[in-house]
């Protein structure tokens, strides 16, 4: 069985590598085209890129796939397997293939179809997820579910420790879909598009603390948004951002946002109790604990942040 594989990000990496590991033979990669990043703006290939070449895998980065249907074709592939891939697969594209075009999507499917489902169970609070193995079709995630692997969320964990592990739980279940496959006519099981949510990329502005909010919303706000864009809040009209942040018991009279005098603890005033800033970083400085923050003078009992 031949396959090529579609994807981009460092996400992408663990289910392709699964792929090889078990013995499938991967005629060719796709994905996006190199990118400048950094503050000097360095042409960068994607992670994808970067792990194919290294194993010997040909590379395409077609700036529309839709538009390289014959390129697509000439490969001689028997299926596709698209992991965070960042392209819409026109119809054409999907019918290239005799045993379809399979998606990892890093969610309990039909819930967090879409774009960053990784960073909303987490900033909503979700206990569970896991990575769905679906049919793609031409709808947004709304293929007919292949298998699916449950994980919990930690009660501390970021979205980037969880996309991680995401990502080699969807090599594992890639792997069996694709044994599934290979058995011919594998159960498909269909969506509830009535119990279905969408969730779009992250704007930046979306990341910012709402100090009135309830502690726990905050917290996971701050875990949802680490690695990036990052949780901040202004000090002085200055962005401040924060990377981990737990929850403390307080009652007091303090408007919301206002830093505390709590023992060691940079503490700051919510709706039901305080949010204590483990690690932030100030505008053109270091990752610092919240502790050296208060002993630094960069944070103050009684400064309002907003």
């Amino acid at each position: 069985m031949k396959i090529v594989y579609a994807g981009t990000p460092s996400f992408s990496v663990a289910p392709l590598r699964s792929i090889l590991e078990s013995g499938y033979e991967v005629v060719a990669v796709i994905t996006q085209q190199d990118k400048p990043a950094g503050r000097k703006g360095v042409l960068t290939p994607p992670p994808v890129k970067t792990f194919a070449l290294g194993h010997g895998i040909p590379v395409l980065q077609p700036a529309r796939i839709r538009d390289e249907a014959d390129k697509v074709r000439s490969l001689g592939a028997d299926l596709m397997v698209t992991c965070a891939f960042g392209q819409i697969l026109s119809q054409e594209i999907l019918d290239i293939f005799p045993l379809g075009v399979w998606n990892i999507h890093a969610s309990l499917l039909p819930k967090y179809r879409g774009a960053a489902p990784v960073q909303w169970a987490v900033v909503n609070g979700e206990t569970h997820t896991g990575v769905t193995v679906m049919k793609t079709e031409r709808g947004l995630d709304e293929g007919d579910i292949l298998l699916v692997k449950r994980t919990a969320i930690g009660e501390s964990e970021t979205a980037g420790e969880l996309a991680a592990r995401l990502s080699v739980l969807g090599g594992e279940a890639i792997v069996e879909g694709l044994r599934l496959i290979e058995g011919g006519r594998p159960a498909l099981l269909l969506q509830d598009n009535a119990q279905a949510t969408v969730v779009r990329k992250i704007k930046k502005e979306q990341a910012k603390i709402d100090f009135s909010a309830e502690g726990k919303k905050i917290v996971d706000l701050v875990r949802g948004m680490n690695p990036e864009p990052l949780a901040y809040f202004l000090l002085g009209g200055a962005p401040v951002n924060v990377y981990r942040a737990s929850f403390l018991p307080y009652e007091g009279e303090e408007a919301c946002g206002t830093v505390l005098s709590v023992p060691k603890k940079a503490a700051v005033r919510c709706k039901d109790g305080a949010v204590v800033l483990e690690e932030l970083r100030f505008a053109g400085g270091k990752k610092m604990s919240g502790a050296d923050a208060l002993n630094g003078r960069k944070l103050v009992k009684g400064q309002a942040l907003q």
